[in-house]
């Protein structure tokens, strides 16, 4: 053999190496994520109740990719009926603030990033089979709220950016 046959197939190697060493926003056609959600539940509700009631859910982000490689995420929610400050449960014309947090401690607001809110970010090895991480939503209502019996509900939406 010669002896530019020889590095012939490990300059090819390097190459492929050198595109599955890449950041997968570089690849980002060849990455799919999907997105679930359990919702939170909260308890019954003592109006006026004096304490918090508190409950928590999970949102699923499930990734996969053509070629190995670092993928990155940030999961952002939105408002619902309300504001970041104070979401809404709403009853028909009544509603119970309540908000969503990151931290059990339910001191930091999910949100977009703005208004004091923050995002949930994450980074790992993607795998060419899928690999789901899953993050605990904690939910409050204060309490305090002097509302009508009923069944009080809001929709937000959570959006996976990658």
């Amino acid at each position: 053999m010669r002896s530019g046959d020889e590095m012939k197939p490990a300059l090819k190697w390097l190459a492929a190496a050198g595109v599955l060493a890449l950041p997968l926003s570089a690849h980002a056609l060849l990455a799919t994520c999907t997105v679930a959600t359990t919702g939170i539940v909260f308890p019954a509700y003592a109006s006026p109740g004096s304490t918090n009631s508190d409950s928590t859910g999970d949102i699923a982000v499930t990734c996969s990719a053509l070629v190995l490689g670092l993928g990155s995420y940030t999961i952002s929610v939105s408002t619902g009926a309300g504001t970041y400050a104070n979401r809404k449960l709403t009853s028909g014309a009544n509603f119970l603030n309540y908000n969503m947090f990151t931290d059990a401690a339910r001191s930091i607001v999910w949100g977009d990033g703005t208004a004091s809110t923050q995002t949930v970010s994450d980074s790992y090895v993607i795998l060419v089979a899928p690999t789901t991480r899953h993050y605990t939503s904690y939910g409050r209502v204060p309490g305090s709220q002097n509302k009508p019996a009923g069944t009080y509900t809001d929709t937000v939406t959570v959006t996976v950016t990658y």
